[in-house]
């Protein structure tokens, strides 16, 4: 490379650590300000930013990406709608920074409160979907940090012309522009040396495959929040209202195949196995899903199922195929989603009481549903007005990542001239 990218990357720090001591400081009514700016500027650039979108998938398809991705790539009026909305819902909701956790009085006289704060300087690290860079930057400004965005170089022209339109905005609002910025080359070593610019980088979320997400965690120096690829369950239980059990399993499978709350497998149990399985292989083959079914799944709809095999239990397709097995009970659903879930979102379909209270109680997710897809696993839907992530592990920050996740604490000490002695 005809550059120094540690002094690259440096520029970069440098800036969003002198931008996030400002985020700090900015109260609920500016940055509240800022994303209404933000929001009412991506709603006047939609067709500047649907003409750069237009390059990236012009050059997916080129690049013979399947479908599923380029759906995911694809930035329409509607969906920067989406990204505007989301921010706009941000202003609405209570600002985390500032709030005390909780207060007590030592018995010395001190008196002690554990604040809310922002974390700093965020380093975010994602692929192709562009709207990751309106939704993480909006709530990096809520949740007062700055943030240093890294985003994949299929969608590199999109996540330009988004970066640009948010410093521009937040400019013309009085935050610095530098809050948001966009690292604006998709070579592997910058990603790489992002991961270890631990003086300016407070946290690294990344998101995207799992070979990215392992990419992070392995070679990361500065600390990673972890979000999780999904390998997702629906579990029709004995006793499921079969219209509803097909309104959501073609939902969560068919909605938006390519994203990580898709429905991955699907787990029907054995005593309605000859009834249901018929209709709802119907019903997937309808929307042009590929079904890869257990022996028993393969006994019952013949060729239109093609036999699965061990790996099809634990990948994530992010495409319109389906993996489908027979269970005899409940405790062997939740015991095939324990092992190969991901710790993501898990679903029943049940009129079972005691059935849904189990599954709720046993299954290890971020996420477990009853009589509803799992696509609701999403920041916007949760009310948070959008996510940086979902997060599959057991850190302080798990599921849906809003505005609280992106914060951290300082406890304050207030005494009147104690020491210790």
């Amino acid at each position: 490379m005809d550059f120094n990218i540690e002094s690259y990357l440096l520029e970069y720090g440098k800036k969003a650590k002198k931008a996030a001591f400002a985020m700090a400081q900015a109260g609920t009514e500016l940055k509240n300000k800022a994303l209404a700016t933000v929001a009412d500027a991506l709603i006047k650039n939609t067709e500047y930013i649907i003409a750069e979108n237009d390059k990236d998938i012009a050059e997916a398809v080129n690049n013979g990406i399947r479908p599923a991705m380029v759906d995911r790539l694809k930035l329409t009026a509607e969906r920067i709608a989406g990204m505007a909305e989301g921010l706009v819902q941000l202003c609405a909701l209570p600002d985390p920074v500032g709030e005390t956790i909780e207060g007590f009085k030592r018995p010395n006289g001190l008196e002690i409160l554990k604040k809310r704060v922002p974390i700093g300087v965020l380093g975010i690290i994602f692929e192709s979907r562009p709207n990751v860079t309106a939704d993480a930057a909006g709530l990096c400004i809520k949740s007062g940090n700055a943030c240093i965005l890294r985003g994949g170089k299929e969608a590199i022209h999109s996540n330009l012309a988004i970066a640009s339109v948010f410093s521009k905005a937040l400019a013309e609002a009085g935050l610095p522009a530098d809050a948001v910025q966009l690292i604006d080359k998709t070579d592997r070593e910058i990603a790489t040396g992002l991961m270890r610019l631990n003086k300016y980088v407070d946290v690294l979320i990344p998101r995207g495959g799992a070979g990215l997400i392992r990419s992070v965690v392995e070679n990361s120096t500065v600390p990673v929040i972890q979000t999780g690829t999904g390998n997702c369950h629906t579990y029709i239980d004995a006793s499921a209202d079969f219209d509803m059990a097909k309104k959501i399993v073609i939902n969560a499978k068919t909605q938006r195949p390519s994203v990580c709350n898709a429905m991955e497998t699907l787990l029907v149990h054995k005593d309605i196995a000859k009834d249901f399985l018929p209709a709802i292989c119907a019903a997937l083959k309808e929307k042009a899903v590929e079904i890869r079914g257990c022996d028993e799944t393969v006994g019952i709809c013949g060729d239109s199922v093609v036999k699965a095999e061990q790996s099809d239990w634990e990948t994530e397709y992010n495409d319109l195929i389906l993996a489908l097995k027979v269970v005899d009970n409940i405790d062997q659903a939740i015991a095939h989603i324990n092992e190969y879930g991901t710790g993501h979102s898990e679903a029943i379909v049940t009129s079972s009481f005691s059935a849904a209270e189990q599954f709720k109680r046993e299954v290890d997710a971020a996420c477990v549903y009853v009589n509803a897809s799992t696509r609701f696993t999403d920041g916007f839907e949760f009310g948070f007005g959008a996510e940086i992530g979902i997060s599959n592990q057991k850190l302080h920050a798990r599921g849906p990542m809003g505005l609280k996740e992106l914060t951290t604490v300082k406890y304050v000490i207030s005494g009147d001239g104690q020491c210790r002695g």
